[in-house]
């Protein structure tokens, strides 16, 4: 996973930014001219610099955080039936209220995903694909292919854990760049074969990775395998630093399992963390603990940063002390009064804890870095 090890990886790495930037490789036998020795695939990657890409997108999805009503349309029960990870991409359609009141219809493909959300939900989350040329000049415009977190069962407990699952998105973002945007949307699922609605619930959309790292000026990797070597420093102590803060350990940035990767050109590497069901914040009744951990419960924390970093988390720990009041403001705004008042009351309590646990060298000592990752 290094950007200093794994020739063939990193030549596609190379090959990737190039790319980007728009840059064509031309066989040795077409030029005309001897080849040059070629150089080592780290020293490749090095001289690339920053890949010279267009602008990245901003999709007007994002472009506000203001809850959205939409209507998804699609073969439900073709889509309840699709369980497994080779399901293929189905036809769908998504609407909204334009301007005037005009109803918009874009033409989208969706397909479900997930692991654990994929077997156990009555409606598992999906994909959505949207063609560049359907969203041109909607909402849906340069959305690429979002992910989006279903209902997954129909009982206001389950959009409670919707609700929760994106505030934690929300806390990322004003803690890092190096995040997904997320649109809580108002969303009412139809059923292409009888045009009713079956049910209307909170559901949210996440920023599709590619745009994470073209933001970056990266690439997303695809590989398994970082090594504490493999991530810098800073991002990593903030990553690791907002997992322990919202109490979970249901990730991997070497497994690539809830987390990914960003290569960037100078040979740095970005983790990036999604998927937080299972964690002690929102403390979900079905979330467990995997047992290879410490703790026994999903409500417990569980530092696992890596031990070489150390130098890294005051910085990290700073940037969550100086955004503690925006933090807490987000369960006072428009979607955090969304969530019932013992939740919020509960969910405060919790991150109280972490701010204790932070306070002093000492306590960063005993509760953090005596598990760190070696």
């Amino acid at each position: 996973m290094s950007n200093t090890i794994g020739a063939p990886r990193l030549t596609r790495v190379v090959a990737a930014l190039l790319v980007m930037g728009g840059a064509t490789v031309a066989p040795a036998q077409e030029t005309g001219k001897a080849p040059k020795k070629p150089k080592a695939a780290a020293d490749s990657l090095k001289d690339a610099g920053p890949p010279k890409q267009k602008k990245p997108k901003a999709p007007p999805m994002f472009a506000s955080e203001q809850p959205l009503e939409l209507t998804l349309t699609t073969n439900i029960k073709q889509i309840k039936k699709d369980k497994t990870g080779e399901a293929p991409w189905r036809a769908a359609t998504i609407s909204y209220a334009g301007d005037g009141g005009r109803t918009v219809t874009v033409p989208v493909r969706v397909k479900t995903r997930g692991v654990w959300r994929l077997k156990h939900c009555e409606y598992p989350p999906i994909r959505i694909k949207v063609a560049d040329k359907a969203g041109k000049g909607t909402l849906l415009a340069d959305l690429d292919e979002p992910k989006l977190v279903t209902y997954c069962r129909n009982l206001d407990t389950y959009e409670q854990y919707v609700l929760q699952e994106a505030q934690l998105y929300r806390i990322n973002r004003l803690v890092t760049d190096v995040s997904h945007r997320v649109r809580l949307v108002r969303l009412s699922y139809a059923d292409s074969a009888s045009g009713k609605v079956e049910v209307t619930r909170y559901s949210f959309l996440i920023e599709d990775p590619a745009q994470v790292a073209r933001r970056a000026n990266g690439v997303i990797l695809d590989q398994k395998g970082a090594t504490a070597d493999d991530l810098e420093p800073e991002i990593s102590a903030l990553a690791f630093t907002f997992q322990y803060f919202i109490g979970n350990t249901d990730f991997s940035y070497s497994g690539l399992h809830n987390g990914e990767v960003i290569a960037l050109a100078d040979g740095h590497n970005l983790p990036v963390s999604y998927d937080f069901d299972f964690a002690g914040a929102i403390d979900a009744t079905y979330a467990g603990v995997d047992p290879s951990m410490q703790v026994k419960r999903v409500r417990d924390r569980q530092f696992r940063g890596y031990c070489v970093h150390e130098a890294a988390y005051p910085n990290a720990f700073a940037q969550f002390i100086a955004k503690k009041d925006a933090i807490y403001a987000l369960y006072r705004d428009e979607i955090g009064r969304l969530i019932a008042p013992g939740t919020v009351k509960r969910t405060l309590s919790y991150y109280d804890d972490f701010y204790k646990d932070i306070a002093t060298p000492k306590d960063v000592q005993r509760n953090l870095f005596s598990t760190c990752v070696k």
